[in-house]
């Protein structure tokens, strides 16, 4: 699991404004929420959540906001990258009926833990938040498993105008869930966990890693904590303990920085 392969691109597909995913050959089982470690040769390796998940192939989405995303972005089918995975705890399916929210690129990692509730015969209900319609991606994706989608945009420009939450806490109020699984903003998730008293909830966390093999401590939340081992994904019990979640993540350095 930990050797480092060399893989080359099979597709590259634009879903959205900066937002591109690479798929790959890559055979084994993966949970969904887990993540691969993709070395992208010259410049640097990062920790990437899995959005496609196939017997054969394997997908990674993300958004172009720093060197090593913006020189991911430039490559092409057959074009090489390095992989190491899959790692973490992933999300555990339950129940009758799940609500998922992803905020931001968050739905990437969502999108193959509806697939699977959906091959299980659970009900799913799912909120999509973005700040404005070109931002949106695997809406069609997501309703084509069958799940109910709802979708909010911050401008208005698609869907109804607000925040992912907002739209959530109406869906508490109406309906019976088994659980709440969510990705996306750490302040969007806290606030959800706040309406989820009740509830099991699941958060995936993202933060700073090196190894991500729970040896370098650099991605520790709360006491101890490691996000590559005990996480991604959490559940509220454990959230509700962790004074950082929604509130700081640290940099590189391990200096805190305020959400």
């Amino acid at each position: 699991m930990n050797t480092l392969k060399i893989i080359k691109i099979r597709v590259c597909t634009t879903d959205a404004k900066d937002i591109k995913t690479i798929t790959f050959t890559h055979p084994g089982s993966v949970q969904p929420g887990q993540f691969y470690m993709i070395w992208i040769p010259g410049v640097d390796e990062i920790p990437m959540s899995i959005s496609t998940i196939n017997e054969e192939t394997k997908g990674i989405t993300f958004r172009k906001v720093g060197e090593a995303t913006t020189a991911l972005a430039t490559l092409k089918p057959g074009d090489l990258i390095g992989v190491r995975g899959p790692y973490g705890r992933g999300f555990t399916l339950s129940g009758k009926h799940v609500l998922f929210v992803g905020g931001g690129t968050g739905i990437a990692m969502l999108a193959p833990a509806v697939e699977q509730a959906k091959k299980q015969g659970i009900d799913a209900t799912v909120v999509i938040g973005v700040k404005n319609k070109t931002e949106l991606f695997f809406d069609k994706r997501i309703k084509d498993t069958g799940a109910n989608v709802f979708i909010s945009t911050d401008d208005g420009s698609f869907g109804q105008k607000g925040l992912a939450t907002d739209i959530a806490m109406d869906l508490l109020k109406k309906n019976t869930y088994s659980s709440v699984l969510t990705c996306g903003p750490e302040p969007m998730m806290k606030k959800l966990l706040d309406l989820c008293k009740n509830i099991p909830f699941q958060a995936s966390l993202e933060r700073y890693m090196k190894c991500s093999i729970g040896i370098c401590g650099q991605c520790c939340i709360g006491r101890g904590l490691r996000v590559c081992k005990e996480g991604p994904v959490f559940d509220g019990k454990t959230l509700q303990n962790i004074e950082d979640f929604g509130n700081y993540r640290r940099d590189a350095s391990g200096k805190k920085i305020q959400f």
